[in-house]
Order: C-alpha cells, then sequence, then structure tokens
C-alpha cells in the first residue's frame, strides 16, 4: 500500500475534527452532543430514553462497552426487545421476529464511520438492525467513538472493509466459530431533525 494511504482507523479524532463533524452532522440533521467521556456519553444516552420505553439495539461493542446493554436488558426499567426476540424460536417464529424488531419505538446502536461534512456509515451482515436506523424505529440513538471519524466517504469506506470488517470477524469467531461477512451498507446523507441523535464521545470505543 502507498504510505500517504495508510491510515490509523484506531485513532482518535482532534478536538477540532470533532467540533467541526459535530456541526456538519447538525446541518444535516442529525442531533449531535459531544460527550468528553465514556461516563458523560452513558448519562446523556440513558436522558434521552424516558423509563419504561420500548427500545432495540443492534449488537454493539460500543454499547457493550458502556454497560449500556446490560442495563437496557437487565434493569428493568425498560421494555427490551433483544430478550424477547432471543427466546422466539427462529424457525417457526420468524414473521414474528421480523415485525417485532422492526419498528421499536428507539433503537439503539453505533456506526462504522462518520464524515467530517457530515454522513454516517452503517455496516452490516445480516442488515437487522439497517430497516429500524433507517426509518422503521420512531427514534434512533448512536454513540460513536471519536476513532471512527474520517475525511469523507470514501474514506469512510475504507475504515469499513480495512479495519472494522476484520476486527469483526476476529471478535465473531471467538464467540462463536462463525464467520461474518459485509453484505450491506448504508449512508446517511441528512435526516430528518429529531429522529436521530448521536452521541460523539472524546474516546476511543467499539470499533
Amino acid at each position: 500500500m502507498v504510505a500517504s494511504l495508510i491510515k490509523d482507523f484506531s485513532r482518535c479524532a482532534s478536538e477540532e475534527q470533532i467540533e467541526r463533524t459535530a456541526r456538519a452532522l447538525e446541518e444535516n440533521g442529525f442531533h449531535t452532543l459531544i460527550a468528553e467521556d465514556r461516563d458523560q456519553a452513558r448519562q446523556l444516552f440513558f436522558q434521552l430514553i424516558p423509563e419504561g420505553a420500548q427500545v432495540h439495539q443492534g449488537a454493539s461493542s460500543t454499547l457493550a462497552e458502556l454497560g449500556i446493554t446490560a442495563e437496557l436488558e437487565q434493569s428493568g426499567r425498560f421494555v427490551a426487545l433483544r430478550p424477547q426476540l432471543r427466546a422466539l424460536d427462529r424457525q417457526t417464529q420468524a414473521d414474528q421476529i421480523r415485525r417485532l424488531g422492526a419498528s421499536p419505538d428507539y433503537m439503539t446502536g453505533s456506526v462504522a464511520a462518520l464524515t467530517e461534512d457530515g454522513h454516517a456509515l452503517a455496516a452490516s451482515a445480516s442488515g437487522r438492525q439497517l430497516g429500524p436506523y433507517v426509518s422503521g424505529a420512531g427514534h434512533v440513538i448512536w454513540v460513536v467513538g471519536a476513532q471512527k471519524i474520517v475525511t469523507n466517504l470514501e474514506e469512510g469506506f475504507r475504515r469499513i472493509v480495512e479495519y472494522a470488517l476484520p476486527l469483526e470477524e476476529e471478535r465473531l469467531f471467538k464467540a462463536s466459530a462463525m464467520h461474518t461477512s459485509l453484505n450491506k451498507v448504508v449512508v446517511f446523507y441528512k435526516e430528518r431533525p429529531g429522529r436521530i441523535t448521536i452521541i460523539l464521545v472524546k474516546q476511543a470505543l467499539g470499533y
């Protein structure tokens, strides 16, 4: 690889890049909150969801690192859909699983990249979280570490293929001896104001 094309996608963006990205995201309809650290990110997250709300989330390393996944599913404060979905049989209740996960009140998770000009890229093997992200969910909350900020969409796709995909393959194979693949990528150029909130954290989270 040419030296000029080599980039460390694990390195957090600078303060200037974070501020520039947040402004651009706001201009494109993504309400963006900046968190100084993990504790503040967690606090902001739970300020956005009322107790008793129906909440769903993808398999997010970011949310797991923050303890958000455990709180959503085990605290009893929310109507968590993932435990309900896991209790259903994939062979005999596939339609129910599809419908239940398609349009939650709140969909939470992360994305693979945010561009400095205010766009977001979400990647998936199954695509199950993408439908709610795009339009199915009433509200969407993404928690995104500052290492996911990239210059533009081209660099965002590179980040997915060169960095995030190998790490997800490693994680999944260790956990289940299964492989992943990059099957679907959605680019969010703009959003209706008020629907998607991004918590942009000044630390590395997930991958």
